[in-house]
């Protein structure tokens, strides 16, 4: 069963545009797990235009709540150049996923070339496992990936928001067989295969069916917009069904 880390950056964004701490990201945290999450995901970014430095250990004391019963999941994600792994040593989260985005990108968009930057990342990872902190690369679909075995990673995540365009556009069979291919490159490797970036109620269960063994997918800027129809309880539900590739009435959308 793929697992659902569900990504409370645009929970953040909302309560940045106020200074009542309303709504509180830690508590919807908390809310996801209940309803069945199994992570949460944060990405704080150096301009903290949603997750701030501040959250991060109210997250993960969230999290932590509930990981000896449930078996939930913290993963920090974003630039190892720029702060996370002082986030990692003060927080100790299950997993890294390591992004090469610039401060100045409106959200990822791209993964690593790893034959660029393999040198500048293998003491990032070595530290993170020295930790006990998995770590996860974020890849573009078709790219190599044998180097992120070498380097020590145990997780790739692929980049699936040219899926996600495709997916609008009514043909996806060109990402989606680039997604195929670098999953069978994945599972030749022995590393867990994880998938993220404008997955939703409507292309989930397509790209699941595809991929089965998809580990875990990381969903937030959907399933925050849907938790606004259905409540975030219902939405949960909704997503973890679509993982089962069970499609439920689609959210309102123009």
């Amino acid at each position: 069963m793929t697992r659902l880390s569900v990504n409370v950056n645009k929970v953040a964004t909302l309560r940045n545009t106020r200074t009542s701490g309303i709504p509180d990201v830690a508590r919807f945290a908390r809310l996801a797990l209940a309803a069945g999450a199994d992570g949460i995901t944060i990405h704080p970014r150096p301009d903290e235009r949603h997750i701030r430095a501040g959250d991060v250990a109210p997250i993960g004391a969230a999290v932590a709540e509930v990981a000896g019963v449930a078996g939930a999941e913290l993963c920090i994600e974003g630039n190892p150049f720029t702060g996370l792994l002082e986030h990692a040593r003060r927080v100790h989260p299950t997993q890294c996923t390591l992004v090469p985005d610039a401060n100045d990108v409106l959200t990822s968009d791209a993964g690593w070339d790893l034959s660029r930057t393999a040198a500048q990342l293998a003491p990032v990872v070595a530290e993170l496992r020295a930790l006990g902190i998995r770590v996860s690369l974020f890849m573009t679909p078709g790219e190599p990936l044998a180097i992120a075995r070498e380097l020590g990673a145990e997780a790739v995540e692929l980049y699936t928001g040219a899926y996600a365009d495709e997916a609008r556009a009514g043909d996806a069979s060109r990402e989606l067989a680039l997604l195929r291919q670098s999953a069978d490159e994945v599972r030749a490797l022995g590393l867990r295969l994880h998938a993220g970036h404008d997955l939703d109620l409507t292309n989930l269960p397509q790209f699941v069916a595809l991929m089965p063994e998809v580990a875990e997918v990381s969903i937030g800027h959907a399933l925050l917009g849907d938790a606004l129809e259905f409540g975030i309880a219902e939405t949960v539900r909704r997503y973890q069904e679509a993982m089962k590739g069970r499609a439920l009435r689609p959210p309102l959308r123009s």
